[in-house]
């Protein structure tokens, strides 16, 4: 009888520590959502701050007389002229990022992006399911010519924080260009692109914000669409340390979006000694387009 009454007790007792660490849990990612969710915010409103309306307002292709001939053909296949501009543009992407540095430990995601064209800029908010029920949240960002990458369990335990660094802020505009073949307006020598011919399918395109210079090269296809674009150097985070390291984002899977062309699933790598080395795998879920007026 004893020894029935000393169970029924510690099961009792673990019921009750079970529940008291589901409430707690619980507790704890409404904390964390509602904690990211300004930060997002506060971003976000950083972002609208600074930006610039957007000149011209429609597409034209009279600057390109001297760009190189697969930029041209490039603009001529992707861009109608008389088209509004790009002013920004909110996109939600799904796929998998591999949180291993080494090996192969691809973890589902989910993100939503915003994007200003000018000045430019955007913050990417994603949510990696690192194990079930425990979500490491992500902001990637460039706002008003700062990097920031901060990551964070649950959206309160912090595992990254990155930003007020100059090889940090070139990183993130490198990916605020790499990624313009979804936004094309802002690739147009209007918008401050410049253009330099290496042969009859690459390109290198030269972005400036502030007092920051990144160049990288485009590769387009056999159907004059951009297929690559790759940095001799973006700053590649190991532990504490930002290592110069080669990058290359791969984009296909063209279709007709507002009446141009652009790519819906994409993979970005970094380029190793001993090989290529894919970190994030991804497909456009949504794009909408806020156009200049």
């Amino acid at each position: 009888m004893t020894t029935k009454q000393g169970g029924s007790t510690w099961l009792t007792i673990a019921t009750g520590i079970t529940l008291t660490g589901v409430v707690a849990y619980g507790a704890l990612r409404i904390y964390g959502a509602s904690r990211w969710d300004e930060m997002t915010r506060e971003l976000r409103q950083r972002l609208d701050a600074v930006r610039r309306p957007v000149q011209p307002q429609t597409v034209t292709f009279d600057g390109l007389l001297t760009a190189p001939a697969p930029v041209r053909k490039y603009f001529r296949k992707v861009l109608k002229a008389g088209s509004p501009m790009i002013a920004g543009a909110h996109v939600r992407h799904s796929g998998t990022f591999n949180q291993s540095d080494t090996g192969e430990q691809w973890r589902p995601f989910t993100s939503d992006q915003q994007v200003v064209t000018e000045r430019p800029g955007f913050d990417w908010n994603a949510t990696i399911s690192m194990m079930p029920g425990v979500p490491v949240r992500v902001h990637d960002a460039y706002v008003a010519g700062e990097g920031i990458l901060y990551a964070a369990v649950l959206g309160v335990f912090t595992v990254a924080d990155m930003r007020d660094r100059d090889e940090v802020a070139q990183g993130e505009l490198m990916r605020f260009a790499a990624e313009t073949p979804w936004y094309p307006t802002a690739l147009l020598p209007s918008q401050g692109m410049r253009w330099e011919a290496v042969d009859d399918r690459s390109a290198k395109g030269t972005l400036t914000d502030g007092s920051i210079d990144v160049t990288l090269l485009f590769s387009f296809n056999g159907d004059n669409l951009i297929e690559s674009v790759r940095a001799d150097a973006r700053g590649r985070t190991v532990g504490a340390d930002v290592i110069p390291t080669p990058w290359e984002a791969r984009v296909w899977n063209y279709v007709e979006r507002s009446g141009m062309l652009v790519p819906l699933d994409g993979e970005v790598a970094w380029l190793l000694p001993e090989g290529r080395k894919p970190y994030w795998r991804g497909h456009i879920e949504e794009l909408v387009y806020d156009f200049g007026q």
